[in-house]
């Protein structure tokens, strides 16, 4: 959900020091310009010099305020396996830049825990960043600590309480977290619906395939199929004889590693293949661009992951029929704060202030379930 912050702030660190010598730039341009024209002979001239002045005072002011972020914050680091710097804002450090089915946003993810009996939200919290894998252990946390320090339980998990979390949650780590801690938790992956028969016939019937949508410019291309890759010499020769550069090992997120392989830049940009190879062929053209690059699983135990075992879990007869009932129990809640209570947007800065926000809206809910159908409405 979109908060108080303006997502044309938002950048990394090197994306915001180019803006910043930008402003300097344009700063600097006014400024001569200004110097140029200093002797105004027509009441005309002596406005446009005014609008000049104001111009360069706002833009003077914007790349201060760039300025002294950079010198006052530091880079902000991803959650993810990979350690890697995510966007900042200038406006709101502490919020995040998502993609949504509504566009790009700059704000929080609004987590909440709902009791599947009284559709009571037992625990809310705001998260300043775009995915949601890494925000189920501390809300799981918080949950068994609360109900721990109201004396319900020492371990409201071992106590024949189910979990259920959209596939947003699922993903190696947390499918450890689970297992490991014995909680009896049911997290599908995002593929879960086309293992089931059921649905089988579902993208026919109402898939985007009956929808007028506009061609985004896909083609096919050659698949990975068809490069000759040796996992023992780690080399990749692609369809038309030529030698991949070797680009490196990284860890999925299902736990198996793959070896990463680009072509050279001269290679593509001089190959007859190219339009066939690449989805964007003229990327090769010049020397910032990159070559075709392609992927493959080098290593595997063969041995079960977390993951498969989730799966197993979830495609289980008890599973489906426990996990059917997620979408009857907590979209209700958001549909009922997010349309009913009209919060569809944070209106404050912080994630402190964000969460304050969003619990208090999560207390309303509350209250007007205890009001309604609760000792209250007696």
């Amino acid at each position: 959900m979109s908060s108080d912050a303006s997502k044309e702030w938002s950048g990394t660190f090197k994306e915001l020091g180019e803006k910043r010598e930008k402003l300097r730039r344009l700063v600097r341009h006014h400024l001569l310009e200004h110097y140029a024209r200093d002797k105004a002979e027509t009441e005309a001239d002596l406005d446009r010099d005014i609008r000049r002045a104001k111009t360069i005072l706002s833009l003077d002011a914007a790349m201060n305020k760039v300025d002294r972020f950079l010198k006052t914050h530091s880079p902000r680091m991803g959650q993810g396996r990979r350690s890697k710097e995510v966007k900042s804002n200038i406006t709101d450090h502490e919020s995040a830049k998502m993609t949504t089915s509504k566009g790009t946003i700059q704000g929080y993810n609004g987590v909440a825990t709902v009791d599947k009996k009284h559709q009571v939200i037992i625990d809310a919290q705001a998260f300043g960043e775009e995915q949601e894998h890494h925000t189920l252990q501390p809300v799981l946390e918080r949950v068994k600590a609360r109900f721990k320090k109201l004396g319900i339980a020492d371990n409201i998990y071992q106590q024949g309480t189910v979990v259920t979390a959209d596939t947003g949650f699922a993903n190696e780590a947390n499918m450890k977290y689970l297992h490991e801690r014995q909680i009896n938790g049911y997290v599908p992956d995002n593929q879960f619906r086309s293992r089931d028969p059921k649905f089988s016939q579902q993208k026919e019937k109402y898939g985007k395939r009956h929808q007028n949508l506009t061609d985004k410019g896909w083609k096919a291309t050659f698949p990975a199929s068809e490069f000759q890759f040796d996992p023992v010499t780690l080399s990749c020769i692609c369809p038309n004889g030529e030698s991949l550069t070797y680009r490196g090992q990284q860890e999925a997120e299902n736990g198996k590693v793959r070896a990463h392989f680009e072509g050279r830049l001269l290679q593509c940009r001089h190959c007859p293949k190219k339009h066939r190879c690449m989805q964007n062929p003229s990327s090769a053209d010049h020397r910032n661009g990159a070559g075709r690059q392609v992927s493959f699983t080098i290593k595997s135990d063969g041995q079960p992951s977390y993951t498969d075992w989730m799966k197993h879990r979830v495609d289980s007869q008890q599973g489906k029929e426990i996990y059917s009932h997620r979408m009857s129990v907590v979209e209700p809640v958001f549909g009922n704060i997010g349309t009913t209570k009209r919060l569809n947007r944070f209106g404050l800065r912080g994630k402190k202030k964000v969460q304050c926000q969003w619990q208090l809206y999560c207390l309303i809910h509350n209250i007007e379930k205890l009001a309604n159908y609760g000792r209250l409405g007696t």
